[in-house]
C-alpha cells in the first residue's frame, strides 16, 4: 500500500437493481395477442336460499365480441360488450335447456302412451 492510497476516496458500491420478475400472461392476453377469441367464466354464484338462482361471471376480450357481433348477437348499436356477452350467454343456457328437455321427452316412457276407453254398457269401460 502507498502512502496515497489511503486517502484515495472508495467509490460508492453500486447495487445491482433487481432483474424484473417476468409475469406469466393470462389465456386471455395470450388469445388476444394471437387474434383468437376469449371468453371464460370467472366465477359462479349460488344463492344459498334458493339453490335455482346464480349467477356467472364473465371474461372476454374484444375479438370474442366481435365474432358475436358478426353472428347477430347486437340488437342495438347502443349495445355494450356485455349487452352482446349476455344476450349470447342467456342463448347457451337457453340451449342446454331445451336439450336436456329434448333427451328427457325422448327417454320418457309416458310419452307414447295413448289411454283409450271405449263404452262397453252397463256402466262398464274397456281401457286400453
Amino acid at each position: 500500500m502507498g502512502i496515497f492510497d489511503r486517502f484515495k476516496k472508495k467509490a460508492p458500491e453500486v447495487k445491482a437493481e433487481p432483474k424484473p420478475k417476468k409475469v406469466a400472461k393470462t389465456e386471455k392476453e395470450l388469445a388476444t395477442e394471437r387474434g383468437e377469441p376469449y371468453v371464460n367464466i370467472l366465477s359462479m354464484e349460488v344463492d344459498p336460499e334458493n339453490m335455482q338462482n346464480g349467477a356467472f361471471e364473465l371474461d372476454w376480450n374484444d375479438k370474442f365480441v366481435a365474432n358475436l357481433i358478426r353472428a347477430g348477437y347486437q340488437m342495438d348499436p347502443k349495445d355494450t360488450d356485455a349487452d352482446v356477452v349476455d344476450r349470447w350467454f342467456t342463448a347457451v343456457c337457453r340451449n342446454v335447456v331445451l336439450e336436456t328437455y329434448e333427451q328427457y321427452e325422448a327417454m320418457n316412457p309416458e310419452r307414447d302412451r295413448v289411454v283409450k276407453t271405449r263404452n262397453i254398457g252397463d256402466g262398464r269401460s274397456e281401457v286400453s
